[in-house]
Parts: C-alpha cells; structure tokens; sequence
C-alpha cells in the first residue's frame, strides 16, 4: 500500500502492477524485468516503486507514469527482496547471493 492508502502495488510475473486500492481499477503496468518479479515496494511518499526479480536486478520506476527511473544491478543470485528506507533516498536489497546492499536513490 501507499503511505496514504489510496494506491497498492503487486508483482505478477514480469510485471508490477500500480491499482487504485479504493476501485481496484488499474492505473499503472511496470515492464522492463527480464524474468519473474518476487519483490515490489511503493516509496514513502507513493510516487516511486521498487522491483526485484529473477534477472539479478532491481528496478526503480515512477509510479505515475511506469517509466523506468534506474535499474540496481550488482547482484549475482536472484534479487529476492526489496524495500525503501522510511525518507525514501535509499533502497536495500537481499539476493540469494548471500548479499544486501544499500543503493542511493535519491532525486
């Protein structure tokens, strides 16, 4: 959910998917991943989403229009875990590689 309620993110697949959590109307596809999405999370604020995946990496998107922002790559396992700090200018990841790591995302 976002921090205000109004929005839910889910991952299917290859793609994350942004519904309205009031209508469950769809507002916003995320593609980009090149295997299958285990992990998404909406920023503190709701207007980003982070992704991790199957394809060793994590994706960062603009949740209003579903434009890849930046892609996370350093993992060598499967990214399978994803989450914002609570200021939302950092993402941490966990891979079956046996790593975490602390990416910058601020804008």
């Amino acid at each position: 959910f976002s921090p205000n309620g109004e929005r839910v993110v889910t991952a299917s697949g290859y793609k994350a998917l942004i519904w309205d959590a009031a209508t469950g109307a769809l507002q916003t596809t995320l593609e980009g991943h090149t295997c299958a999405i285990v992990c998404c999370a909406l920023s503190p604020d709701g207007k980003r989403v982070v992704t991790s995946s199957y394809d060793l990496t994590a994706r960062l998107w603009d949740a209003e229009t579903g434009a890849l922002q930046e892609t996370l790559k350093g993992h060598t396992g499967v990214v399978r875990s994803c989450a914002f700090s609570p200021d939302g200018a950092r993402v941490v990841t966990a891979s079956s590689d046996m790593t975490a790591r602390l990416w910058s995302v601020a804008l």
